[in-house]
């Protein structure tokens, strides 16, 4: 029985590590999305499909898209 406990303990502490990960990634995705759009009001273009799109601003989607991807890997091996 005590194996068991500690695998429970090792468990929910994993559980609650990746809770913590989740809720920092996500705090990260609003700065993300904060710098995002002051950088499309600096340059003052909005559309991605605009060929003088700010190439930071780009940039900043395709990491808040992956961080997005992550967050949706680990709230899966959450469940």
């Amino acid at each position: 029985m005590e194996t068991s406990s500690r695998f429970e303990t090792h468990t929910d502490k994993t559980a609650l590590k990746m809770k913590v990960l989740v809720a920092d990634l996500q705090r990260r995705i609003e700065l993300l999305e904060t710098d995002i759009a002051h950088e499309e009001a600096r340059t003052r273009v909005h559309d991605v499909a605009e060929p003088t799109y700010s190439i930071l601003a780009r940039n900043l989607r395709n990491r808040r898209d992956n961080l997005l991807a992550t967050i949706a890997i680990l709230k899966r091996q959450l469940d």
